[in-house]
């Protein structure tokens, strides 16, 4: 031990109740009574130990009768939303594949809160999952060193992170958004605007609103027709009321991009609405080809994403990892999902 009472380069995955108790210059025992939410222990103590909890990143064991087997049988899984439908159709895939190796999942929803994912993580570390799966929208600092001090495998999904915590499963949302700008230009687009979140910084939003500005700037065209509302996941309802405002943020626009299907149905309706024809006054486009962009009338151009492939593939990469005896070196620490471009009755033929 060091003079500071710290672990000397321990391993994090090993930090204990003993390990904090030593750096707190207390016992065990009320380290233990200072984790409870009903502590008996002073407020001052308390505080000052819980202070040490988060610093050393010490994560409580509440999985009993593990201990003997480290064996929870769980895989900690996160989702942004649970009202997308790419996602439950992701969570349910997934799921699928855990239920044929045994494991359970355990489901948290994050709400695009880079905070709530953090509390997340630390209330399912207690459970020792075997595996952790969550999205890629940016996480907090602590976060991240809690993930790599997990000890199993980290699996980020729906993008290609710069610095994956472990593995990753997904594509480059900056790349599709760009591929499809550049598509819009081919096609005869010049004035197209984009719409998006508002506070969307950390999110794939983000990664997707800065593809587009790269297209349209590397082929000499302006950007600014940006309209930004609320928070991720931006709705039918607020692609609704931004169509509505027609006059005031597309007057001058020929193509109108949304950062999902979903705003982009409400864009649609909300032209309808107004006698505005599309495609031939303005097109509209999309991206992750949800039902609502194959079924509206005109349907959606968009960018398609496989949702229960990307599941599968998660689920197959878990089972390589923990079931298969595989050898780790021999494991991508990336794997690709396909997207493509799909042109529908929203948009002009070439």
């Amino acid at each position: 031990m060091s003079r500071n009472n710290k672990p000397d380069n321990k391993p994090a995955a090993q930090i204990t109740m003993e390990d904090v108790a030593r750096a707190a210059g207390v016992s065990r025992m009320t380290v233990s009574r200072a984790l409870k939410s009903d502590s008996p222990v002073s407020p001052e103590t308390r505080a000052r130990i819980l202070k040490i909890v988060r610093k050393l990143n010490y994560v409580p064991d509440q999985s009993a009768g593990t201990l003997s087997t480290r064996r929870s049988g769980f895989a900690a899984t996160l989702v942004p939303s649970l009202n997308n439908l790419h996602f439950a159709e992701s969570v349910q895939a997934l799921n699928e594949q855990l239920e044929q190796i045994g494991l359970q999942m355990l489901l948290g929803h994050t709400g695009y809160s880079a905070e709530r994912e953090e509390r997340l993580i630390e209330s399912m570390l207690k459970r020792r999952p075997e595996v952790i799966v969550l999205p890629f929208d940016g996480h907090t600092p602590r976060t991240i060193k809690l993930l790599k001090q997990a000890n199993v495998p980290v699996i980020e999904q729906w993008e290609v992170p710069s610095k994956p915590v472990g593995y990753s499963i997904g594509f480059s949302n900056w790349q599709a958004a760009r591929k499809m700008t550049s598509a819009l230009i081919e096609r005869g687009y010049r004035n197209i605007a984009f719409v998006s979140e508002s506070e969307d910084a950390w999110t794939r939003g983000a990664a997707r609103r800065a593809g587009f500005e790269d297209a349209m700037q590397s082929a000499g065209l302006s950007a600014h027709r940006m309209v930004r509302y609320g928070k991720p996941p931006i709705s039918i309802e607020d692609g609704y009321h931004i169509g509505s405002g027609y006059k005031e943020h597309f007057a001058d626009a020929d193509c109108i991009f949304c950062v999902s299907d979903a705003p982009a149905f409400g864009v649609l309706s909300a032209l309808k609405s107004q006698q505005i024809r599309v495609p031939e006054d303005i097109a509209v486009v999309g991206f992750g080809n949800f039902e609502v962009s194959r079924f509206s009338s005109p349907t959606i151009s968009t960018v398609e994403v496989d949702a229960r492939g990307l599941g599968r593939q998660t689920g197959e990469l878990i089972r390589r990892l923990l079931v298969d005896g595989t050898d780790i070196a021999s494991v991508p620490r990336h794997i690709e999902i396909d997207v493509r471009l799909s042109f529908r009755e929203s948009t002009s033929s070439m």
